[in-house]
Order: C-alpha cells, then sequence, then structure tokens
C-alpha cells in the first residue's frame, strides 16, 4: 500500500522517519547547499518542488537571507507544516506557498534555481517527461535544476543492501522490509542513463551527477 502523505501522523513522524529511511540526508542536504553556494547568485527566486515538512526550505531561508522562494506541495498537510515552520523562522513574506504540482504555478514565471528532492521517484513514469519539461520551462536561461532520488535496483543485492544500512540507521525490520513492499506501489525509480536522456530532453546542458548514496544518486543540470 502506498503511504499516505495527507495522513497527519506521517506528517508528524516524517522528519525522524526520513532520516532512518534516506541514507546520508544529511550529508545529501551539505552537498546540495554547497552547490548552491557555488552556482547561485546573492539574489535568486528558487523554486523547491515538493516542500514537505519545511525542513529544507527552513534551512535555505536562513542561510540565504536574499533569496525569494516558491514551495509547491501536493499534501495540503504537510504545506500547513512547512508554513508553520516558515512562519516560526519570520521568513513568511519572502515564500510562495503552493498546493498543487509544477503545471499549477502561474504561467511565465521563471525561477534562477529548481530543486526537487525525493520527489521525482514519486513520478509515474508515464508523466516523468511532462514533469522535467514543466520544470525546464520555469526555468532562466542557464537556470540550475537539482534532484535528488531513487534510482532503479538491479538486483536483490543491492535491496539488500539498502535495506541494511536503513536498519542500521533505525529502521526496525518490520519498518525496512514495509519499505521494501511499498517500492512497487510508491517509486518509479529511472535508471542513470534514463535520467540523462529525460533531462537532456527536456532542455537541459551539462548534466552531471554530484553525488550517490547506494540507490539514491542525484543529479544537477542547466538549462541550455
Amino acid at each position: 500500500m502506498a503511504k499516505d502523505f495527507n495522513s497527519q501522523y506521517v506528517v508528524d513522524g516524517y522528519d525522524l522517519h526520513i532520516r532512518k529511511l534516506i541514507p546520508g540526508y544529511e550529508v545529501v542536504h551539505q552537498q546540495i547547499t554547497a552547490l548552491l553556494k557555488t552556482y547561485v547568485d546573492e539574489y535568486a527566486h528558487v523554486l523547491i518542488v515538493g516542500c514537505g515538512t519545511g525542513y529544507e526550505l527552513g534551512h535555505l531561508v536562513q542561510l540565504f537571507p536574499e533569496w525569494t522562494f516558491t514551495a509547491t506541495e501536493l499534501s495540503q498537510n504537510m504545506l500547513d507544516k512547512a508554513k508553520h515552520h516558515i512562519h516560526a523562522l519570520n521568513a513568511l513574506p519572502r515564500v510562495e506557498f503552493v498546493l498543487g504540482d509544477v503545471d499549477q504555478l502561474k504561467t511565465g514565471q521563471s525561477y534562477d534555481v529548481v530543486l526537487s528532492i525525493l520527489v521525482t521517484h514519486f513520478v509515474n513514469y508515464a508523466d516523468k517527461p511532462k514533469f522535467f519539461k514543466a520544470i525546464s520551462s520555469h526555468l532562466k536561461s542557464q537556470g540550475i535544476f537539482i534532484t535528488f532520488d531513487l534510482t532503479k535496483i538491479n538486483s536483490a543485492h543491492e535491496l539488500e543492501t539498502l535495506k541494511q544500512i536503513c536498519e542500521a540507521n533505525g529502521l526496525t525490520p518490520a519498518q525496512a522490509a514495509a519499505m521494501v513492499e511499498r517500492m512497487e506501489d510508491d517509486f518509479y525509480p529511472l535508471s542513470e542513463q534514463e535520467t540523462f536522456e529525460q533531462l537532456k530532453a527536456s532542455g537541459f546542458d551539462a548534466v552531471q551527477r554530484f553525488t550517490q548514496i547506494l540507490s539514491y544518486q542525484g543529479y544537477m543540470a542547466i538549462k541550455a
């Protein structure tokens, strides 16, 4: 059964659970921050696709005080929690929240950066080309797209290795088993080659993998 991200129980436990579920969660965010400091100007408008509880957004609004943000989310409960988090940081005037997907953003609105962290693997295979093209269409020329997601698992050994590290991070054996059972319901992972091909076809140049932790990979691409 697919996880219900509208469930208040899931939302309330998300920030703790995700650190057990995703190997290197904090390290990945450190890498993304380093990329942003390297490639993005002091003044930027940033789109966060699937802002979740607002952890990533809260980190960035504090780190980059001159940036403005648009944050989308499909779950009302997730969005409400993100708003509460940003309100506590006194940063609400710098953030526009959108309940919906990329297609529901204002026509003609463009961004310097788009972040899609642990989101793309939830997009159905048939919808991924449209998803990537929508992101590209909202990026300025030479804009930066950063994504980090589960990629295709090619063997039982790879899956078992992922289970082992999740248990080492604090998942119970039952939770790790549930993660595996949800794979087919929740995730639509691309291979590395498919990721490159789809990003190139969507108008991105200079696609590069900036990190890999087991079956999770992060990519940065620049709009042509």
